[in-house]
């Protein structure tokens, strides 16, 4: 069973490919991130937390649309292909990188945004409620969370994906925003504390 707490897992996969997931190259993730970026209910957001951040792919996408954002990995070779990466596309300047998995302190100050993506099912039951308050106390109110989280069942998890959204979804403080389903990932926003939809937002309903 993999756990945020054991960052050899991770370690031992950035060390037979620097992008184990293929990130970079499947359809699948593209898609994912377009999805994931086109759900997000504010044009443009403040400063953004993103633990989990990988080789920096989504991190990149986020950039454009946030003044500051805050992306950790485990995984020392990881947060290096990041950091290549964001030089490259022009938004090394608006990313902090940092060396931590979800179980460690969240990094200070609130965040306006909050990208739980596919790592949320490494946790214990235990440890998701725990982050999950953490992400509640950590986000401003009327600001953004989203939690993303592939559907079909990983043997080595700790939980599966679809109970991680459940448990989500029944978490204090944070409200529904939107959401998008299919067979293969379930992506949820959430605001903290009602706000009005993105129509009234604009002054059309």
């Amino acid at each position: 069973m993999v756990s945020a707490m054991d960052p050899g897992y991770f370690e031992t996969m950035y060390a037979d490919s620097a992008d184990p997931w293929g990130f970079d190259e499947r359809w699948y993730e593209r898609r994912k991130y377009a999805l994931t970026l086109a759900a997000l209910p504010r044009p443009h957001y403040r400063r953004a937390f993103e633990p989990g951040c990988s080789i920096g792919v989504l991190t990149a996408h986020l950039a454009r649309r946030c003044d500051r954002v805050v992306a950790t990995d485990v995984v020392p070779r990881a947060l290096e292909s990041a950091r290549d990466r964001l030089r490259r596309e022009g938004v090394a300047d608006r990313v902090e990188l940092g060396l931590a998995s979800l179980l460690d302190p969240w990094p200070p100050g609130a965040f306006d945004l909050v990208v739980l993506s596919e790592v949320l099912y490494y946790l214990t039951p235990a440890d998701l409620a725990t982050t999950l308050g953490r992400a509640v106390d950590a986000l401003e109110v009327g600001g953004t969370l989203v939690a993303v989280h592939w559907q079909h069942p990983v043997p080595e998890y700790p939980q599966t994906g679809r109970a991680v959204h459940e448990t989500v979804a029944a978490t204090d403080g944070l409200h529904r925003a939107g959401a998008y389903q299919d067979a293969d990932f379930h992506l949820d926003v959430y605001t903290r504390g009602p706000v009005p939809s993105v129509a009234a937002a604009e002054g059309l309903s």
